[in-house]
């Protein structure tokens, strides 16, 4: 009747459906199930257009990329008639009313699909059911590094994709066009890293509930770039090292300068490790950067060790030398070093001083000394002492231990073939 029609005309649960709905006959199917349900699998080809790699983190060893990620299958239920076979392109309103693939990645910690102004989606149909489904994803993804080489390493790092719920029994992923199917921006570059390659490859992966899966991976290879490491941890590191040295050209009486000196280095060495470390994943093994740091860290130690030797031989010396020469008159026979301890004055190995209760200034010594009657030739004691002020360099490496000479050596050349094992080997 008529008031039947119009009831049903104000009945607004109703919808009518879309005239691109009604051309696919998206309600006369199931699309719950997958085309060609209990036959052979249905095959899904990919490729991917890799648009950035966004950042690469050591820390939590892991990348984040931006692609397009295309998909490409048959569904004969979505053909239909086309006078002049052109093809009807969709946003992602349509997705959510047909089957499409459900692929994701794996190993992936968070991704998304790009929102903005609408959903990045892209579906096209063609007349005779083939189906292109696009969309652009931002996805971060673990990459498993291994930094023993660590900052003269090369990352191997893989973004893989596979069906969720279809295995291979239902479904066959393959890359559509082989190994032109992954292309990449000419202008993706990143602040730490070459790209030294990309490339395309598939495998098969294995649950034990679930069974075998079609598996795809995008792989790329990273090196890192060197030159910033040189100059913010090897760089200042040599030259600690190379500081270190300058104690075996200092006087071995000066105890303040080369103490000082060495523990100034090795503070900066532990500085610059500290550094390193601290932007780097607490890793179990040891890295290459570790250990050119900690052989460069022992080479300053060292040469602070060497120091306490030299000084601890030289009091011996001298302790035998005071034996010897015993006490005469109320007096001691006092060397240089003795008598710096005293008075706090450089002197000649072999001045003589009086050891007195309370010792003058130096500058009142020389002074006094200076205004005495007695001749140069009687006093061979001021002619010693103008010598040592025309040759103070030559009397210095005359007082220098052995130990110092062999060190000026020994030291930088062994540091010089290590680091050309260091290199070689790691390069």
């Amino acid at each position: 009747s008529k008031r039947e029609i119009k009831m049903r005309k104000l009945d607004s649960t109703k919808v009518r459906p879309l005239k691109t709905e009604q051309l696919l006959h998206i309600e006369d199917h199931d699309f719950a199930l997958r085309p060609g349900f209990g036959g052979s699998p249905i095959p899904v080809g990919i490729d991917v257009q890799v648009e950035s790699i966004d950042s690469i983190s050591e820390v939590d060893m892991d990348f984040t990329m931006t692609l397009y990620l295309r998909h490409y299958w048959k569904d004969e239920r979505l053909s239909f008639r086309s006078n002049k076979n052109k093809s009807m392109t969709f946003d992602g309103r349509l997705i959510k009313k047909i089957w499409v693939p459900d692929v994701f990645f794996v190993h992936s910690k968070r991704s998304f699909i790009h929102d903005t102004t609408v959903e990045n989606i892209m579906l096209r149909v063609y007349p005779d059911g083939n189906v292109l489904f696009s969309l652009r994803i931002t996805v971060s993804a673990m990459c498993f590094m291994d930094f023993s080489r660590f900052p003269l390493d090369t990352q191997n790092c893989s973004l893989e994709l596979e069906s969720y719920a279809y295995n291979e029994d239902d479904l066959m992923l393959y890359w559509k066009h082989g190994n032109k199917s992954l292309s990449t921006d000419e202008h993706i570059s990143l602040s730490q890293f070459f790209i030294e390659e990309f490339s395309a490859s598939s495998g098969l992966a294995f649950y034990s509930s679930t069974g075998w899966y079609n598996r795809l991976f995008i792989n790329f290879a990273l090196r890192r770039h060197i030159f910033f490491f040189v100059l913010q941890s090897y760089f200042p590191a040599m030259l600690m090292v190379m500081l270190s040295w300058v104690s075996f050209w200092i006087d071995r009486r000066a105890v303040p300068a080369r103490v000082s000196l060495g523990i100034t280095t090795v503070l900066t060495m532990s500085t610059i490790m500290t550094g390193v470390s601290a932007s780097m994943p607490q890793v179990s093994y040891i890295k290459a950067v570790d250990v050119y740091l900690w052989i460069s860290f022992l080479f300053v130690f060292l040469s602070v060790i060497e120091y306490a030797a030299v000084n601890y031989l030289t009091t011996i010396e001298e302790r035998k030398q005071l034996k010897k020469r015993g006490k005469a008159s109320g007096m001691y026979s006092m060397d240089a070093v003795q008598a710096m301890a005293f008075d706090g004055c450089f002197h000649d190995t072999d001045v003589d001083m009086d050891l007195t209760p309370f010792p003058d200034p130096c500058e009142e010594s020389e002074t006094r000394a200076s205004q005495t009657n007695i001749s140069n030739t009687d006093t061979p004691r001021l002619k010693r002492k103008r010598s040592l002020k025309g040759n103070v360099g030559r009397i210095i490496l005359q007082n220098n231990h052995v130990i110092d000479t062999y060190s000026r050596i020994i030291f930088p050349s062994v540091y010089i073939v290590f680091n050309f094992f260091y290199w070689g080997l790691y390069i």
